[in-house]
């Protein structure tokens, strides 16, 4: 167990490490050094002494707290030197409760809440993961990371990396949406476009690891994405006053938000900080790359390629994930489903959420609402259960319908058109 105690403005922190471990093979690795993969090619999960823990922090303490964003549960993070921890104004993302809506997905008020992660700096969830990723990197004395990216996690990466002062390489499909690539660049990143998708980008990172010695960020294969990304169940917990809600959709690519809450439900569970049972968790994903749901509907624990992979969500474009077991797995244990939808229903859910709730989604967060209106058709959820949807990203980050509507000031206005 490792054990540091941190003095910064007066504020002591401690963090609870004791050790990595494969996801596969449950072979532990030690804290405090470099790691990647582990030696079966899998992920490697950051451990905690949550029995020394459970001993000297307490939820109230955590409620307490006057550190703003996912920092505030350093406790249950890994980084383990105060001027290590980067950060570009992390909040608390909100839970907005769908209103005018609910009467036609077929719900009841104040069940379907959505938890809103383009609030964030760099406008998605991918700066939870990225924020701690770079902040290992820093602590390790990393000083060049490289990732492949549909978008925002290139975005979030660079902007974190040139915080710490870092170099940042980023590869991205060539048809990754272009307002994201030029956020990437504007950022501080170095930024290539791939005639290929985001397992091809990552083929070219991997390859580049030796012969540019660059460290590799890409979704699990370091350990780390997935501590930060699991700030959004600890999140979860603490704004429903320690319990948890009845069921999680959430949109579905590498998935390392998936896997990162579910473990950070159980770390809870272990700290004796929740009461109740865990929620049902959905994997969401698109009918054009649903690797995930394909493997979940065979039985299967692993999901092969998903050749020509396609979707306007392109945050979920993802043909196939390292971790796609862990995926697999948590959906089955908490006695949840996958699904795919279509991408006509995706933008429609989307334009028709913030035509009627004034609500933004990005597409993959648009994806969420359409699974939750269809799980309720087909009876997989109940009305009066409580869902959290997760909007993964700002709608802004998306292309929108064009605005042909004119007024011409120099010539009589029919006023009755409006």
């Amino acid at each position: 167990m490792t054990l540091t105690v941190l003095h910064k403005a007066n504020l002591m922190i401690q963090t609870f490490v004791s050790h990595l471990e494969c996801s596969l093979t449950g072979k532990r690795y030690p804290a405090g050094e470099i790691h990647g993969l582990s030696e079966a090619g899998r992920p490697l999960l950051v451990r905690y002494d949550l029995k020394t823990m459970a001993a000297q922090v307490s939820r109230e303490s955590i409620a307490a707290s006057q550190t703003p964003g996912l920092w505030r549960y350093a406790s249950l993070l890994p980084v383990t030197k105060a001027e290590n921890r980067i950060s570009l104004g992390e909040v608390v993302t909100p839970l907005i409760p769908l209103e005018r809506t609910i009467a036609q997905l077929g719900a009841k008020p104040g069940k379907v809440l959505v938890k809103d992660e383009g609030r964030l700096p760099t406008g998605s969830f991918k700066a939870r993961g990225l924020c701690l990723a770079v902040s290992m990197a820093k602590e390790f004395g990393i000083k060049h990371l490289a990732i492949p990216t549909n978008g925002n996690a290139g975005a979030a990466m660079a902007a974190y990396a040139r915080r710490a002062g870092q170099r940042a390489t980023v590869l991205c499909p060539a048809d990754t949406p272009d307002i994201n690539v030029r956020e990437i660049q504007q950022q501080g990143g170095a930024t290539y476009l791939v005639n290929g998708l985001i397992n091809d980008c990552g083929a070219i990172v991997g390859r580049g690891k030796e012969k540019v010695g660059w460290f590799d960020v890409s979704t699990l294969k370091e350990p780390y994405r997935i501590e930060g990304k699991k700030t959004m169940g600890l999140e979860l917990a603490e704004q429903f006053g320690w319990r948890l809600p009845d069921v999680i959709f959430y949109p579905t690519g590498g998935g390392t938000g998936l896997i990162g809450m579910w473990k950070a439900f159980h770390e809870l569970q272990e700290l004796g900080w929740i009461s109740g049972p865990l929620p049902r968790m959905v994997a969401v994903q698109a009918d054009g790359c649903a690797p995930i749901v394909r493997a979940w509907e065979r039985g299967e624990e692993h999901a092969p390629l998903w050749e020509n992979a396609h979707t306007v969500a392109s945050g979920i474009r993802v043909p196939v994930a390292v971790g796609d077991f862990l995926i697999i797995r948590a959906v089955r244990e908490s006695n949840g489903f996958c699904m795919a939808i279509a991408d006509d229903d995706i933008m429609a859910m989307r334009n028709f959420i913030a035509r009627e709730e004034g609500l933004l989604l990005c597409p993959e967060g648009a994806a969420t609402v359409a699974a939750y209106q269809k799980a309720l058709q087909d009876g997989l959820v109940r009305a009066d259960e409580t869902a959290v949807l997760f909007n993964c990203a700002s709608g802004l980050k998306y292309p929108m319908d064009s605005v042909n509507a004119r007024i011409d000031k120099d010539k009589p206005i029919d006023f009755a058109q409006f």
